[in-house]
C-alpha cells in the first residue's frame, strides 16, 4: 500500500518543481506580450484542460515511443526510454498541471497595480530585477496557490499515466493506478484505503491553502 504512495510523491514533487519553472519563464516572456504567437503557445498550454487524458497519453505515446522518431533518437543515442518509466509519468503529470500553476501565477501578476514596477523604473530596476525581486514575491499567494494545484492534479493523474506508464507494483504504480487495480482484482481493503488517503490528502491541502489566503486577506 505504502510503494504507489510513494512513487506519486516522487512523480508529483519531481513535476511540480519543472511546472514552477516553466511557469516562472512562460510568465516572464509573456506577461506583457500580445502577440499571435503568445495567444498561440496559451492555446496550446491550455489544451490539456479540454482534452481527455487518454489523448494525452496518445499524443505521448506517438512523440516517445521506441519506434517513434524522438522516442527512437533517445534510445539509440543515449539509450534512454521514456516509456513505461517514471520519467513518462513526470511529462504527462508537466503538461496536465501546467495550465493550472501558469493560470494561477498568470492571474495574480495581471491583478497587480503597475505603480510598484513603475516606482521600481523610477529608482533604476531594470525589468529583470523588477520582475524576480518585486513582480514574484508579491505574487507569493498565486505561486503557493498554483504549487498546491499542480501537486494535487499531478497525484490524481490517470488516464495519460496510465498509456504511458503502464502498471508494474512497487516500480510504476501511481496511486490512480493502484486503486484502479485493486478494484479490477477486488482488493477493497488496498483500494479503500488509498481512496481515503488521497482524499484526506488533497482535502487537507485545499483546506490549508484556503485558510492561509483567507488569514492573508485579513491583513490587507
Amino acid at each position: 500500500m505504502i510503494n504507489p504512495i510513494l512513487i506519486s510523491i516522487k512523480i508529483s514533487v519531481i513535476s511540480t518543481f519543472i511546472v514552477l519553472l516553466l511557469t516562472i519563464l512562460l510568465a516572464k516572456v509573456f506577461i506583457k506580450n500580445n502577440s499571435s504567437i503568445k495567444n498561440l503557445v496559451e492555446t496550446l498550454l491550455y489544451l490539456p484542460i479540454v482534452l481527455p487524458p487518454s489523448v494525452v497519453g496518445y499524443f505521448l505515446l506517438s512523440l516517445f515511443s521506441r519506434n517513434k522518431l524522438l522516442g527512437k533518437f533517445l534510445y539509440d543515442n543515449f539509450n534512454i526510454q521514456i516509456i513505461f518509466s517514471t520519467s513518462a509519468a513526470v511529462i504527462a503529470s508537466v503538461i496536465v498541471s501546467l495550465p493550472l500553476m501558469y493560470q494561477s501565477i498568470k492571474g495574480t501578476m495581471v491583478s497587480l497595480d503597475p505603480c510598484y514596477s513603475e516606482a521600481a523604473k523610477t529608482l533604476g530596476a531594470n525589468e529583470k530585477q523588477i520582475f524576480f525581486l518585486i513582480t514574484l514575491p508579491m505574487c507569493w499567494s498565486g505561486i503557493l496557490s498554483g504549487i498546491i494545484l499542480a501537486f494535487a492534479r499531478s497525484m490524481g493523474e490517470f488516464g495519460a499515466t496510465l498509456m504511458v506508464l503502464g502498471n508494474m507494483p512497487g516500480k510504476t504504480q501511481t496511486i490512480p493506478l493502484a486503486i484502479y487495480f485493486a478494484i479490477e482484482t477486488g482488493d477493497k481493503v488496498t483500494g479503500n484505503f488509498l481512496v481515503g488517503f488521497v482524499t484526506a490528502f488533497s482535502f487537507s491541502l485545499i483546506f490549508l491553502l484556503n485558510c492561509y489566503l483567507k488569514k492573508k486577506s485579513a491583513l490587507i
